[in-house]
């Protein structure tokens, strides 16, 4: 399990749903293989017609710790709703006891004498079962994974050994797609500089956050400002501070296409025939560097908040959770001698993510649409300096990171020139300092990233290397002028 440092948790309120995302998947009626489901305190929903891909949308919230079963190679074993719950996780064992809720109890029904191992009781999980689970005690990740062994009966519920394994089990032959906005109040929040605010809004007027900050609907917003100290090796002694904002309206990208299944087969862990993960969204940052920065020629990267939030996605019947970080920076390269004071507003978009095809296997997309101004301007003496507001975001799946990806905005200047001084011999005056060259401000973004190895959580084959996202880079100028 994934250690994680404390965090001031953003107050979430209980009326909230995890993502500000409308509606959820459909309940449909039952089907006549309820007699058949692994879990027969199951609901025994599915599509009403398996030839219509499966919604993708938030978890509501009553669904925040939901559970689907699959039990693969039997008829009527696809993965449906069930009112069976993870009741503590393991990680180092990967053993599990899952709680069976009787009908009309909110509470798991009574479990009598322990069981000899390997067996199980009618209505309980069983060896073969793939179970889906939403963040659970000791899955705080969530949880997918494979019945190998019943173990036996606890005052718990049914405890059981199990085994790593990816979404086709579950998903089969089955379509599915969306695109569901990550709700701001669920994010977990780490400050790492003092000085740093965090403010967010979502629909019903709620807002959090230093009063006064405007926020649009579903946008996250971290506030920053920070002196620059002198680098190590740096060749001058320097002060600057950089202040902003990065404002972001983070979506989760997910899809599946059972192409490489059949309905007849849909049950068995064949592999998509494509698949999708990543993460998009609209990006605002207004932020400032101002002074001498005294850097080196190897950039300095100065985080200063980091997030995390484990949104749920309902896919059909099944909690798909997703992992996802945000690391926000500055970095600030030079050469410790150019002076600015420059500010900049930059707006547009991004979406980094991995998409998988049989013919092709994984390959990265990266794109990003920003617009800037610049706000002032203002460069002197010769020498060079460039400085980024950025983050950093990881998502994956039940722990396992998927895609990594670094969207780095920044200014460059950079002047060019001679600077002269003259003092009158015997006088106490100051000395007279004349400089003459040009100077140039750009504006630019970066975009990479890598996917990883654990995207074969989706049933693809493993990745044998991480792949490079390929770098996306665009630069324009800002403004230019004379010293």
């Amino acid at each position: 399990m994934r250690k994680r440092p404390s965090r001031a948790l953003v107050p979430a309120l209980a009326a909230s749903a995890l993502f500000l995302a409308a509606g959820c998947s459909a309940d449909p009626g039952q089907s006549s293989a309820a007699a058949r489901t692994p879990d027969a305190g199951a609901s025994a929903t599915t599509t009403a017609n398996s030839d219509q891909p499966l919604a993708v949308a938030a978890a509501p919230a009553a669904a925040a710790t939901s559970t689907a079963v699959a039990r693969p190679g039997t008829a009527g074993g696809k993965a449906r709703k069930s009112s069976l719950k993870v009741k503590s996780y393991d990680s180092h064992t990967r053993r599990a006891v899952i709680s069976a809720v009787a009908k009309g109890t909110s509470s798991p029904s009574p479990t009598g004498t322990p069981t000899p191992a390997g067996t199980a009781t009618p209505g309980r999980t069983a060896v073969g079962d793939v179970i889906a689970s939403a963040p659970a005690p000791g899955a705080p990740d969530g949880l997918l994974a494979k019945v190998t062994k019943v173990i036996g009966e606890t005052a718990d519920g049914t405890e059981v050994q199990t085994a790593p394994t990816t979404l086709d089990t579950l998903l089969g032959g089955d379509d599915a797609k969306g695109t569901v906005p990550v709700d701001p109040a669920s994010f977990d929040v780490e400050r790492l500089l003092p000085d740093v605010k965090v403010s967010w809004a979502k629909t019903g007027d709620i807002h959090s956050g230093p009063e006064g900050t405007k926020v649009p609907l579903g946008s996250l917003r971290v506030d920053v400002a920070t002196k620059v100290t002198t680098a190590e090796g740096a060749p001058a002694s320097a002060d600057a501070s950089v202040s902003g904002f990065v404002q972001v309206k983070p979506e989760v990208d997910f899809s599946y296409g059972g192409g490489a299944s059949t309905a007849a087969t849909a049950s068995t862990a064949s592999g998509p025939g494509a698949a999708y993960l990543g993460v998009s969204g609209d990006w605002t940052s207004r932020w400032a560097l101002k002074g001498r920065a005294g850097a080196t020629a190897k950039p300095v990267r100065l985080p200063f908040a980091k997030l995390h939030a484990d949104p749920v996605l309902q896919v059909g019947p099944i909690p798909v959770v997703v992992n996802l970080d945000l690391t926000c920076y500055f970095e600030i390269s030079g050469d410790g001698r150019v002076t600015v004071d420059v500010e900049q507003d930059l707006k547009g978009d991004f979406k980094a993510g991995g998409t998988f095809g049989t013919a092709a296997g994984w390959t990265p997309v990266n794109e990003s649409h920003m617009d800037s101004s610049p706000v002032r301007t203002s460069v002197t003496t010769a020498g060079s300096v460039k400085a980024a507001l950025g983050a950093q975001a990881t998502v994956g799946l039940y722990g396992a990171v998927g895609v990594t990806a670094d969207l780095a905005p920044y200014l460059r200047g950079e002047a060019g020139g001679t600077v002269t001084a003259s003092t009158p011999v015997g006088s106490g005056t100051k000395s007279d300092v004349v400089a003459s060259g040009s100077w140039a401000l750009y504006g630019g973004l970066d975009l990479s990233g890598t996917l990883q190895i654990q995207l074969a959580i989706f049933g693809t084959p493993v990745i044998q290397h991480a792949i490079p996202l390929g770098a996306l880079h665009r630069e324009w100028k800002l403004a230019d002028g004379k010293m």
